[in-house]
């Protein structure tokens, strides 16, 4: 048998999701290929979205159509916690034999997959199926592979690398679909049409049981809530801290917050940390997190409130306050500095 495995937090699965699997399993001539929702990536900041069981059902719905090719696993989620790749494969091979299985991964997670856990012995004991992703190309020539790669490599020919380890990787260009569940999120969440991202079952789905509506009941005061946001900001020492009220303006939100960093690495750790302390105070996780591998703008999505962290140079070159002139500003001040009298 050739068995594939394909992992990630389908918040929610979508076309780009079936177009990619559906693809790789004719081109690759698989028998199966198991799709394993995520507990937690260990490598991402955790979002808000439908509980597990609906993270599960949407995977059916999304691959009903497609006979037996197809298996949704529950493996990581039962496990809970952080979801190890390495742990998954060594699940599955009690059934498999490690020549059999084959870990479908995209472009993006191929560069980085020197972070995976224990990703010396992934390469052992599984091959690799790397597809395109929008924004990012599979490498053509020696020189464009990942420096992590290169100890590995024994040979390569067409498409396809044989490691020293004796497993393979292989390499398939997609029609690719730009989409994400970051944006189909907010699309959800604003109401607007999604058919052409999502398969009709799981639209049907998302409807049915109200997922991805913006829930009010543990936020009741935005206005607070935003207060509250600049002041965790202003404990990691942010710059410039700025709030804005923006009801009356046709906008994505309803309040907005801008802050500084000193540095890239600042400004991902003020994301970490308000993330964090949120989840705390409110026990709610952000809808979508943006641009905190960079740093250089980061994006924390709460629904009614976007928070923007800027690397200080590049907050200047966009000048987002501007866009909210006829928005009412909020005063933001540090509660914990004393104030000068006058």
């Amino acid at each position: 048998m050739k068995v594939g495995i394909f992992g990630g937090s389908f918040n929610p699965p979508h076309n780009g999701h079936v177009n990619s699997l559906t693809t790789v399993q004719k081109k690759m001539g698989f028998d199966l290929i198991h799709i394993v929702p995520n507990s937690q990536n260990p490598l991402k900041i955790p979002m808000d979205g439908p509980a597990n069981e609906h993270r599960l059902e949407m995977c059916r719905q999304a691959f009903s159509s497609y006979g037996k090719a197809f298996s949704i696993s529950d493996i990581e989620l039962k496990r809970g916690g952080k979801s190890y790749t390495i742990d998954t494969v060594k699940e599955l091979l009690k059934e498999y034999k490690s020549s059999d299985l084959f870990l479908i991964i995209g472009a993006d997670n191929f560069e980085t997959f020197s972070q995976w856990k224990d990703y010396k012995k992934l390469l052992e004991l599984v091959n690799i199926v790397v597809t395109t992703r929008p924004g990012y190309q599979i490498p053509e020539t020696e020189k464009e592979w990942p420096d992590y790669l290169a100890p590995f490599v024994a040979d390569s020919d067409f498409g396809t690398l044989e490691l020293t380890t004796g497993r393979s990787i292989e390499f398939i260009t997609l029609n690719d679909m730009e989409i994400s569940s970051s944006e189909l999120r907010k699309k959800l969440r604003l109401g607007r049409p999604t058919e052409k991202f999502l398969p009709l079952a799981v639209e049907s789905y998302i409807k049915t049981n109200s997922l991805y509506r913006v829930s009010k009941e543990k936020i009741s005061d935005y206005r607070k809530f935003t207060e509250f946001c600049g002041q965790v900001l202003f404990d990691k020492k942010a710059i410039a801290v700025r709030g804005f009220d923006l009801q009356k303006m046709n906008t994505m939100c309803d309040f907005a917050v801008v802050a500084s960093g000193t540095s890239t690495r600042h400004t991902s750790s003020m994301a970490d940390n308000l993330v964090k302390a949120v989840k705390d105070e409110f026990n709610i996780y952000p809808m979508s997190v943006e641009g905190v591998d960079e740093g250089r703008w980061v994006v924390v999505d709460y629904g009614s409130l976007i928070i923007h962290l800027f690397y200080d140079f590049v907050r200047q070159e966009y000048r987002l306050e501007d866009l909210w002139k006829e928005g009412v500003e909020i005063s933001m001040s540090d509660s914990k500095v004393p104030q000068k009298s006058i």
